[in-house]
C-alpha cells in the first residue's frame, strides 16, 4: 500500500497509509478503536468508493490477482437466522473460482470438507448456523475463507467473540497457513497476544500508520504510547 487514504462521507478514516506485507507471514493490523483498521482492509480491496493511493497484490493490481485474495469481513453483521447449513456456508468460499455458470462439484466439496476439518467443524457440517456457539460461528467463516484456496487471506477480527478453544484452533490454523507459504493479514484488537502467533504488525492511530514491521519494533513502548495516548514510562518492559 502506498499513500492510501479513505473515508466515510466527510470523515477521513485512513490517511496516507504505507505498508508492505511479507509473503508467508501472519501480519496483524492493530490500534485503538476507530483507528482505521477495518478501513485499511476495505480500502485495499476497493470496497470504499473514493479511496485514493496505490495498492498492489503480488505486484499486480487487484483486478489481476483477485482469485489469489480471500476476504473475511466482520461476522457481527451476518444474518444468523438465514436458513443455511454450515457446509453450505463453507462451500461458498469456492464460488469465486467457479464463475457464474458452474455449480460446486466434487473438488469444491472436498475443499470445503478439508477446511471444516481444519477448524474442527466436521461434526456440525449439517447443522443450521443459527444453532452454533459464537466460537463455532467464527470458525465457520474462517473455514469459508480457507476453502477459497487463496494465497492471501485478509481477515477482519477473526477472533471476535470466540472462546478460548476456538481462539486456539484459529491461531493454530493461521500459523499453519503461513508455514505453507501463504500470507495472512488480520485486524486484531488484543495487542498482548499477537506476539505469540504473528510475525509482523502495523500499528494505526487516528487513521495514520504509527509503525509497521517486526513485532518487537512495532510494540515498543514509544510506539504504543503514541498510538494509545499512554505515558511511555507506564509501558516499559511491555514491548513484545
Amino acid at each position: 500500500m502506498r499513500g492510501v487514504s479513505a473515508g466515510y462521507q466527510q470523515t477521513m478514516a485512513l490517511v496516507d497509509a504505507n505498508l508492505d506485507v511479507e509473503a508467508g507471514s501472519v501480519h496483524a493490523i492493530i490500534g485503538p478503536n476507530g483507528s482505521g483498521k477495518s478501513t485499511l482492509l476495505k480500502a485495499a480491496l476497493g470496497l470504499l468508493p473514493g479511496a485514493t493511493g496505490t495498492v498492489t497484490f503480488f505486484g499486480k493490481p487487484l483486478e489481476h490477482a483477485r482469485r489469489r485474495v480471500a476476504y473475511m469481513p466482520q461476522t457481527a453483521s451476518v444474518e444468523w437466522d438465514f436458513p443455511i447449513k454450515v457446509e453450505d456456508v463453507v462451500l461458498m468460499g469456492t464460488y469465486p473460482r467457479l464463475g457464474w455458470v458452474r455449480r460446486p462439484g466434487r473438488t469444491e466439496r472436498k475443499a470445503a470438507a478439508s477446511a471444516m476439518e481444519r477448524v474442527g467443524l466436521t461434526d456440525v457440517a449439517d447443522r443450521h448456523i443459527s444453532a452454533l456457539s459464537g466460537g463455532q460461528k467464527q470458525r465457520v467463516f474462517v473455514a469459508r475463507t480457507l476453502a477459497q484456496g487463496s494465497d492471501l487471506l485478509m481477515m477482519d477480527e477473526p477472533f471476535a467473540g470466540v472462546d478460548i478453544a476456538s481462539e486456539s484452533v484459529i491461531r493454530s490454523v493461521l500459523q499453519d497457513v503461513a508455514t505453507q507459504g501463504k500470507t495472512v493479514m488480520i485486524v486484531h484488537h488484543d495487542i498482548s497476544s499477537i506476539g505469540g502467533f504473528c510475525d509482523r504488525a502495523t500499528l494505526l492511530s487516528a487513521g495514520s500508520v504509527q509503525a509497521t514491521g517486526a513485532i518487537d519494533d512495532v510494540l515498543s513502548p514509544e510506539h504504543l504510547a503514541n498510538a494509545y495516548g499512554i505515558a511511555p514510562e507506564m509501558l516499559k518492559g511491555c514491548d513484545g
